[in-house]
């Protein structure tokens, strides 16, 4: 949940951020939103696949101290022109405390929460690790039809786990 495609809820309905103007201060506050920790990264031209929908904000200009990405200079809520394939993204820290858990994202009048959504690429499925220490690490779980269920290792290679681990934002 600490990695993906930027994605904000404005008026009932989940749209992305275009990547002009995008940069480490911008995925800072985003990480802070979400309680991921730190901004390690803030990939251009949809790294975690490309969005559907409104294309809600462009021209972020945050200073990197903001509590929530709707504090940000931007150039307002509306559709922009902008294409999916420049679909901001982050990749944040983690979150080290146990505590970190725990927090939700604001909601309300203090502004839509942000959403980044490295495990619901379009077009492919959810995936998690389950059974391991960390989220790094573990048995491989698909999310399909409703339900969660194994990967068949026939044929389960490094550049498959490889995959996987860039659609987790785990390297």
């Amino acid at each position: 949940r600490c990695a993906g495609r930027v994605e904000v809820q404005h008026n009932g309905h989940w749209g992305t951020v275009c990547d002009d103007d995008w940069g480490l201060p911008d995925a800072a506050v985003v990480c802070r939103q979400l309680g991921c920790g730190t901004a390690l990264a803030a990939p251009p031209g949809a790294w975690f696949g490309e969005g559907s929908g409104p294309i809600w904000l462009n021209g972020l200009r945050c200073r990197g101290s903001e509590e929530r990405l709707a504090l940000c200079r931007h150039r307002g809520w509306r559709p922009h022109v902008c294409a999916h394939e420049e679909d901001a993204s982050a990749v944040c820290s983690g979150c080290a405390w146990e505590w970190c858990a725990q927090l939700t994202p604001t909601h309300g009048s203090q502004g839509p929460a942000p959403a980044l959504t490295s495990t619901s690429l379009p077009g492919g499925p959810t995936v998690r690790l389950v059974g391991a220490t960390g989220r790094c690490a573990g048995r491989l779980e698909i999310f399909h039809a409703g339900h969660w269920g194994t990967v068949c290792d026939d044929l389960w290679g490094l550049p498959d786990a490889a995959v996987v681990c860039r659609q987790l934002g785990c390297g």
